[in-house]
């Protein structure tokens, strides 16, 4: 049977085909366990808090602006095309197959950043464990790696066995979480004041403090991930549970932490990710220090897992672009254990590569001139920048989807719809607007201390353009490099390595 894959609005190959690969294994807790580890750096908290009592105002209007009104519409068209890849193929739906890919790419590009970022946040832990660790930009670099590493081992084993230990890891972070918010309680009740002023003037939104609304957005970046398996979903219902519950435990969340960390965390630790569990070194008194690094030991292990949630949930994109012949089909092959197994060795080796270049080869070619906790840190806030704006782009694209589907496939939209038509407008219009302030306030001044507002441009504007330049030009590539099509049987035989690529 050929492929029908070329206009706006058909089947996809990896629609038809995608489940008769992947086994459905995913019930309602496993994804909100993976929203969670997708959604909530909870490190984030440590920046916001640098905007002071205007923090919490911006979070009200992050969730108000971006994360529930992608929830919404994240709901509807993983309702009505519950397929492996979630933009990808709603954007195929709405615009057709370029417009599909790129935007694929832009929602794909993000977890390759990401996964560098949650191992360098690792990096910034160990380090808190002991200030002489890892001094040495290359000996982070190696961590980072082995993080990256072990995901990758973590992400073709038989994923219901991964899965299990995601979600026991999942419940001690939201324990560490909780001790977090503790620490700021003990603080105050210690009578100390807090770390933070809460005048008046600390509340004001002001062009100082405006680009935290960039790092708001970041911070609920991901709502459509844990669709990016759709296919491997045992039960629909748990599209709307996800959506749901793991909204609110971030919601609840961000909150808690970014209270603990402004009521008992120096105001000198801000932006860097170590300072959720400085709040509660400090908040725990003579307990602190112990109870400070069994936190750390908590939030290292959670960042090594959700780096192999990114590595496999991202690498679905890789694999149905390889079903749909976007890109080599060998990147759909799977293992014995039914996992796209070359699609996450090459996101693996890519962020491995990046890695190597950012905390090894740029180190020893170039004077940084920052320290080695400098180093992790300020890397890790342009990465999370630049992950800001591509991922923001998608999400336009996402936004914009759900008003093209509606008149597209209106019987289908009618027959699902979650909410009045107006609710979707209403939410279309507030992620557009939420998701261009996120990008623009995020050049407006730098998240750290380390870099000047002109660097910090260079910085996310040279890697946000190069990334889309490439987005273009493996489409184009990807192309011009296929010789002939296949049909579904011919696909799926050579994915299941019964035939040769």
């Amino acid at each position: 049977m050929a492929t029908t894959t070329g206009s706006s609005g058909s089947v996809l190959r990896s629609e038809r085909i995608a489940a008769g690969i992947l086994p459905k294994v995913l019930h309602s807790f496993d994804m909100v366990a993976i929203f969670v580890g997708i959604v909530l750096f909870i490190t984030n908290a440590a920046v916001v808090a640098g905007a002071g009592a205007a923090a919490y105002i911006y979070w009200l209007l992050g969730f108000i602006a971006f994360l529930i009104p992608g929830a919404v519409v994240t709901g509807q068209l993983g309702l009505m095309f519950p397929g492996e890849g979630s933009i990808y193929v709603w954007t195929h739906k709405a615009f057709g197959t370029f417009i599909g890919f790129f935007a694929g790419f832009c929602a794909w590009w993000p977890g390759i950043l990401v996964m560098i970022a949650s191992g360098d946040a690792v990096v910034s832990f160990i380090q808190q464990l002991n200030s002489n660790w890892l001094q040495a930009p290359w000996q982070q670099g190696v961590v980072i790696i082995a993080v990256i590493a072990i995901s990758l081992v973590l992400s073709v084993l038989r994923f219901r066995v991964t899965q299990n230990f995601v979600n026991m890891v999942f419940l001690a972070y939201g324990g560490a979480i909780v001790l977090i918010g503790l620490a700021g309680v003990l603080w105050l009740l210690n009578g100390h004041p807090a770390q933070t002023s809460y005048a008046a003037s600390s509340w004001a939104l002001t062009p100082k403090n405006w680009t935290f609304f960039g790092l708001v957005i970041l911070a609920l970046l991901g709502i459509e991930v844990p669709l990016n398996m759709g296919v491997e979903i045992a039960d629909v219902r748990a599209i709307t549970r996800y959506l749901l519950w793991g909204s609110v435990v971030v919601m609840v969340a961000y909150l808690i932490a970014t209270f603990g960390v402004m009521t008992a965390a120096p105001s000198s630790t801000y932006g860097s990710p170590a300072a959720v569990a400085t709040a509660v070194q400090q908040g725990f008194g003579v307990a602190g220090r112990v109870i400070g690094a069994i936190v750390d030991v908590i939030f290292i292990g959670f960042f090594i897992f959700t780096t192999a949630v990114y590595n496999y949930s991202f690498g679905r994109l890789l694999f149905v672009s390889g079903l749909d012949r976007r890109l080599p089909a060998a990147m759909s092959r799977v293992n014995a254990n039914k996992v796209p197994w070359v699609a996450v060795l090459v996101q693996s080796m890519i962020s491995a590569f990046f890695t190597a270049l950012a905390f090894i080869i740029m180190p020893y070619t170039l004077k940084t001139g920052f320290s080695p906790t400098d180093l992790s840190t300020v890397v890790y806030n342009i990465l999370s920048a630049a992950v800001t704006v591509i991922w923001c782009l998608s999400m336009v694209i996402l936004f914009v989807d759900v008003i093209i589907i509606r008149y597209k496939y209106h019987e289908a939209f009618a027959r699902i719809r979650l909410a009045p038509d107006w609710v979707f407008y209403l939410c279309s219009a507030l992620g557009l607007i939420a998701s261009a302030i996120g990008v623009v306030v995020t050049f407006v001044s730098p998240w750290v201390r380390q870099l000047d507002t002109a660097q910090w441009d260079r910085w996310i504007g040279g890697i946000s353009i190069l990334s889309l330049i490439v987005a273009v030009a493996i489409f184009f590539v990807g192309q011009s490099t296929i010789k002939r099509d296949l049909s579904d049987e011919e696909v799926v035989a050579q994915v299941t390595n019964q035939l040769p690529t």
